[in-house]
């Protein structure tokens, strides 16, 4: 029996891999409506979603109790309710209930206006998005109709500008070769057009409304899943089987441009869509400082109950003694008990006390929230002059939380970046060309403009490629040409490129100021113009870049009928693949590390030839794995490998990223108050480098962990635990317990991760066991820990070893492992955090962090690539240069509480010693006086006589008269006091009468006199 891992319970040495088991059949809603899949014990609900959306947390009956559930979070609106309860009690309370009821009301009624206005506007957004108009297959022609009528199996019909408003399958459009342009700015933050590509088969096929209606093709593919850049399935149409990947899909969100119609096969719908799927539930942010005066509250109200239980049981053995003292009073206390008293007494002394929480103390921080929040929309240090754009506030309760940020979360494309790159420099054949560090903006520095492109580039290296001599130069140009997945087109007699990124335009602008222009793609071909020569290569196979490879290459056929692979990537990748290491080679090397020093970004160039056996040979294998739906990805990765091999070195490229104004300087003085700034972005490792050079998070003595590093310090951090939990030490009593990553890792480190790297440990708790060589046996075996508390465990193990570095970079991270990410540095570090975005894909971010700083986005419709408009720096200006600041520890803080108790207490205890000094008497003092010196009123004691009776006489049952209850307030003793000498030497006999027994002693004056019995009435 296999070996199973104990965080997985997977058998050791096996992937878990992907279920293929959601099937699409195009035009067949009866399918796709009747299919159900269980969710819950015997329950079973529609596996196919519609494509309607609700984001909103209230509707008409949850709002109230929901909204009064959050609201009673908060440990003094519980408190308040419970004082609010005792008050109901007549015989204990103090005030009538419903005066501390109002301003109760009147807190939750502000609090939730405020909610119900937010909610608000989610139902509005909720219904804008799902009536929004597009264009679905009904029978055999499109109809219009609204995005929540649409369900998973429907072809729709998309135009220009429109949203792309579910996952579909790109079938066909009007474009040549199917070719489809979308903006993903609302997914990955890019304003850079990316293209999509339908099948030729579909393609050609697909061309009117009636072949749309007679489409009957079946798609097989992994179920829902949030991975936003991977998607693996087939499609069977007419006995064939067909390859289908993520250039084939058309994501929820996506804006259709420069594509005047496409027809997509709708995949996923409503909240299984992949954007959809990323977007995390909408939390109540609460602040360090609320949660501190609920911890408060509670300590409060403890030692409210202690000092009131210790005031009731005084009370208690005081009401106790003065019974026993005065047993005549048993009438009086007949039907209650000391303990009883005792118990009023408590929950008395409870209500009393309740003031030491005022209510008007929450009253008064809301509105010091509010006005903080106006002075932060007239704050003119973050008021933008250049595009007039304001600083504002949205939220009236977090901006106590800006002094104490820790950590600080920022996107990279449009918050760090423009998204602007230009091509600076090159090394061809040991060559450098390019201007001198200082000298690019000086003229005559060798630098020329193009007309065309607009692309700045050296003279010396336009002379040479115009030259067209050096071969080797001759191949770097066309491999600028032919190397990339940029798409072009034609406006107004001018060539328009559309690139998926930004470097990729750079470099190919810059081969067309050098004279080898991109002219055409389709699905097979390229068109190029070398030197004004216009040459179409055929398009064998392109080799995909993805963060493992690090790499991409494209195989073309030229006209003379050889074939040749083409690759660019980093050096570290090619540099490994060459076929022979010379003095070129030697010199490239170092011209690599001087572009680097000059925070540029670096690309090596290689190419070689390939002979028609060994493609025909390679192009069956890889057409076979193409088709897979099992380790299709691995098969392909294996195959690119073996093609890329024995290389020839061309050169490499350096190209600028220019950052937003201001954030180096801004993020150094984030660093100086000790405040970490880590960058997630989805883009590529390789970029993501880069910017951490260019904006100073990364410097030239900072040692980079590499992933196989990380996994490492995470296996002795393991083995650590693993063997103290054995052997039952004490942490710290093995050598052991100092492999931690904290002690492992110090301030001149930086950890660079990728988002496969980081579902690992995000999600299982376990980090790419399987990955090649590294030796991730290290996971307990046969410990009963479940998987739950390993997976914190490698969780806490990765959060201490980023937390101690200079900086963390997450590259290829997807916007709901962003939210993750905040997500584990909150639950271990208990630390308050700010995300910086644009609201892109910065959106589960944004929910999840304390305090988010959100960057305006300045498009205007005719330049929909135009970058957001915004000052980093801007951004940082309101936030406390120290943020270990802590008001408890303020001196300042300190002394102005200080301040304020003197101020309250010296006036009071300063009367009080100058009337012990002087002798002058209190107000209490005078009335004990007043009492001693003024005689008690005398209390006439009467026999009770019964009606009819003459003789019979009781000394034991007396009526009041005026001064009893004085006696009685006093606790003075009824008993007579006897004077001496006036006591009566003689003693009565037990016969005696009740007048003798009355008058055996003398009364004195002022004390009890005994009035002879009344006459009875005739």
């Amino acid at each position: 029996m296999a070996e199973q891992d104990p965080g997985t319970g997977c058998p050791r040495g096996k992937k878990e891999l992907p279920a293929f088991t959601w099937q699409v059949r195009a035009n067949d809603r009866r399918y796709h409506s009747q299919s159900k899949k269980k969710f819950a014990f015997c329950l079973s609900r529609k596996k196919y979603r519609g494509n309607a959306i609700k984001t909103a947390k209230y509707n008409l009956l949850t709002f109230l109790p929901l909204n009064l559930y959050e609201q009673f979070h908060r440990m003094a609106n519980v408190y308040f309710v419970f004082v609010i309860l005792l008050q109901t009690f007549p015989e204990i309370s103090t005030v009538p209930w419903y005066t501390l009821l109002f301003p109760l009301s009147c807190l939750l009624v502000i609090r939730g206006l405020r909610d119900l206005i937010d909610d608000i506007g989610r139902h509005q957004s909720d219904r804008s998005i799902n009536s929004r108009p597009c264009e679905i297959l009904c029978g055999k022609r499109f109809q219009r109709q609204k995005w929540r009528h649409i369900r998973v199996g429907d072809i729709v019909r998309l135009r220009k500008d429109s949203v792309v408003p579910a996952d579909v399958l790109l079938l066909c459009s009007s474009e040549p070769s199917s070719l489809c342009y979308v903006e993903t700015a609302d997914i990955d933050g890019e304003t850079n057009l990316k293209f999509r590509q339908a099948l030729l088969v579909t393609h050609q096929e697909l061309g009117s409304e009636e072949s749309m209606a007679a489409f009957d093709g079946r798609v097989t593919c992994e179920e829902p899943n949030s991975r936003m850049h991977s998607f693996t399935g087939t499609l069977e149409w007419r006995g064939q089987t067909h390859s289908l990947d993520s250039e084939r899909i058309l994501l929820r969100g996506c804006r259709i441009r420069n594509t005047d119609v496409c027809y997509g096969l709708v995949i996923y719908a409503g909240f299984d869509s992949k954007i959809m799927r990323n977007c995390g539930k909408i939390k109540q942010k609460k602040t360090k400082l609320d949660r501190m005066m609920d911890r408060l509250v509670v300590v409060i109200f403890l030692l409210l109950l202690v000092t009131s239980l210790g005031l009731a049981v005084a009370s208690g053995f005081w009401a106790r003694t003065f019974q026993e003292k005065h047993s005549y009073l048993a009438a009086v206390y007949r039907n209650t008990s000391p303990a009883q008293q005792a118990f009023l007494t408590f929950w008395g002394f409870t209500i009393l006390l309740s003031v030491i929480i005022p209510m008007s103390m929450y009253i008064t921080l809301e509105f010091i929230y509010l006005v903080n929040s106006f002075f932060i929309n007239w704050d003119l240090e973050m008021y933008y002059a250049v595009k007039d754009i304001p600083a504002k506030a949205r939220s009236t309760s977090l901006n106590d939380q800006l002094g104490q940020i820790e950590y600080i979360f920022s996107d990279k494309t449009g918050t760090l970046t423009q998204n602007i790159m230009t091509f600076k420099k090159c090394c061809v054949n040991g060559t450098i060309y390019g201007p001198g560090p200082g000298h690019e903006n000086k003229p005559g520095s060798g630098s020329a403009w193009d007309h065309h492109g607009e692309q700045k580039v050296d003279v010396m290296l336009l002379e040479a490629a115009q030259r067209d001599s050096d071969p080797v130069l001759r191949e770097f140009l066309r491999l600028l040409a032919l190397c990339h997945t940029v798409m072009v087109e034609e406006r107004g007699g001018q060539l328009v490129y559309q690139a998926a990124s930004p470097d990729e335009e750079a470099l190919v602008l810059a081969a067309r100021s050098l004279g080898y222009v991109f002219l055409a793609r389709t699905q097979d071909t390229i068109t190029i113009s070398e030197l004004g020569r216009t040459r179409t290569y055929q398009v064998l196979a392109m080799l995909d870049f993805n963060s493992d490879r690090k790499r991409m290459s494209v195989l073309v056929r030229d006209p003379q009928g050889s074939i040749r692979l083409y690759t660019k990537g980093a050096d570290t990748v090619i540099l490994e693949r060459l076929r022979r290491r010379g003095r070129s080679e030697a010199f490239t090397e170092r011209a690599l590390d001087l572009f680097a020093e000059e925070t540029l970004r670096t690309l090596c160039l290689a190419s070689k030839e390939v002979s028609e056996a060994e493609y025909q040979e390679w192009g069956r294998r890889h057409h076979e794995a193409a088709v897979l739906l099992q380790g299709r990805a691995q098969e392909l990765d294996r195959l690119y490998e073996e093609m890329e091999q024995n290389l020839q070195l061309l050169g490499a490229t350096a190209i600028e990223d220019k950052l937003q104004d201001g954030v180096p300087e801004t993020i150094q003085l984030l660093k100086l108050g000790n405040i970490k700034v880590w960058v997630l972005t989805g883009d590529k490792r390789e970029t993501a480098t880069n910017i951490g050079y260019a904006c100073r998070l990364l410097t030239d003595d900072t040692e980079i962990l590499e992933e196989k590093e990380i996994s490492e310090i995470l296996q002795a951090y393991w083995a650590s635990n693993n063997n103290l939990s054995g052997s039952g030490e004490a942490p710290g009593s093995s050598p052991l317990s100092q492999q931690c990553p904290e002690a492992s890792c110090h301030r001149r480190r930086a950890i660079i991760i990728s988002g496969d790297f980081l579902d690992k440990i995000l999600h299982t708790g376990e980090v790419l066991k399987e990955k090649k060589g590294w030796p991730w046996r290290w996971l307990p075996r046969g410990r009963t820990v479940g998987s739950q508390e390993q997976g914190s465990l490698v969780e806490k193990a990765f959060v201490d070893l980023a937390t101690s570095c200079q900086a963390v970079i997450c590259c290829r991270v997807t916007p709901k492992q962003k939210a993750l990410i905040v997500q584990l540095v909150k639950k271990h570090k208990k630390a308050v955090t700010l995300a910086i975005g644009d609201g892109a894909n910065d959106v589960n971010m944004i929910k999840t962090v304390d305090i988010v700083v959100r960057i305006s986005r300045e498009i205007k419709p005719s330049a929909p690539q135009n970058p957001p408009h915004v000052h980093f720096a801007l951004s940082a200006v309101d936030i406390r240069p120290d943020a270990s600041w802590n008001a408890f520890t303020d001196p300042y803080v300190l002394l102005v509480v200080l301040l304020s108790l003197v101020v309250n207490t010296l006036p009071s205890l300063t009367v009080h010693a100058f009337r012990a000094t002087v002798g002058k008497a209190t107000t209490q003092q005078k009335i004990h006086l007043k009492a001693k010196k003024e005689p008690e009123p005398s209390v006439e004691l009467k026999a009770h006589v019964p009606r009819g009776s003459f003789c019979r006489r009781s000394s034991y049952a007396f009526s009041h008269q005026e001064g009893y209850a004085g006696l009685i307030t006093r606790g003075d003793s009824l008993r007579v006091r006897a004077s001496p000498g006036d006591s009566l030497q003689a003693k009565a006999s037990p016969g005696d009468s009740l007048k003798a027994r009355a008058t055996r002693s003398t009364i004195p004056e002022g004390t009890l006199a005994m009035s002879p019995p009344p006459s009875p009435s005739v």
